[in-house]
């Protein structure tokens, strides 16, 4: 399992994810899942993966291979980020069809999410979530963030603080700890955490982070976060509760 997500303001983009693909009392295993495909002045494309790593790694190949072959259609040839994220769907279902029977066989869930975040010159920066079936759904002003993988335990930080209009640096403090938060709950999700932070139409991604494990910030982070937690919980008025006369 993993976590991803992403998040998009008025200011830019942010886009992280955790590493570890198993986990086990001997068994934890990390894998690189952000990646960029990026050229200086015309474009910034940030691609993380979620789900059944065979099928995710074969996605990332094939889109880096007809970059290297210089296909007709690429990453770097697309005029929008729309037909971007219609050809990495097309990428997708067509190695999912490819595969899917066969493993299904042996009860292998092939299975896999991607979020699709930058921006195209001539256009505003987006963010996709793109599915095992080749479709996808955006982000707006309204849901400003998208999530892929183990979402459920870091997603209530970012319903009660996000919006379109929240600064970038706190958009990626917000990441951060929705992060943390999921990895405190659930084993299959640790670090290395990567993180990238895009200003619109800078077209170049010029904050990148990556914490390990036991990192000082990521720990400091943690317990500068449950501490803050308890002391709101402290305050917090008590119940009143119904009394029988």
């Amino acid at each position: 399992m993993t976590y991803c997500l992403g998040i998009m303001t008025q200011q830019g983009l942010v886009m992280a994810s955790d590493s570890r693909t198993n986990a086990g009392v001997d068994n934890v295993s990390t894998y690189k899942k952000l990646f960029e495909f990026s050229v200086p002045g015309d474009r910034v494309i940030v691609l993380c993966t979620s789900g059944n790593l065979s099928l995710t790694q074969s996605v990332i190949s094939s889109l880096e291979r007809d970059i290297k072959n210089q296909a007709d259609t690429t990453l770097y040839s697309l005029g929008s980020l729309y037909e971007v994220a219609q050809y990495i769907g097309q990428t997708l279902r067509q190695i999912h069809q490819e595969h899917a029977d066969w493993l299904r066989k042996d009860n292998i869930d092939f299975s896999g999410n991607l979020l699709l975040g930058g921006q195209i010159a001539g256009d505003e920066p987006q963010l996709f979530l793109i599915y095992s079936q080749g479709n996808f759904i955006q982000a707006t002003k309204e849901m400003p963030f998208l999530q892929i993988g183990e979402t459920k335990y870091g997603k209530p930080i970012l319903d009660r603080t996000i919006s379109y209009q929240t600064p970038l640096s706190s958009a990626a403090k917000c990441a951060l700890l929705s992060i943390d938060s999921t990895m405190k709950s659930n084993i299959s999700v640790g670090p290395p955490i990567n993180m990238v932070m895009y200003l619109k139409d800078s077209f170049e991604i010029r904050h990148r982070l990556r914490l390990p494990p036991r990192d000082p910030y990521l720990t400091r982070v943690g317990e500068q976060w449950a501490e803050a937690l308890k002391k709101a919980f402290d305050r917090m008025p008590d119940l009143e509760w119904e009394h029988e006369p």
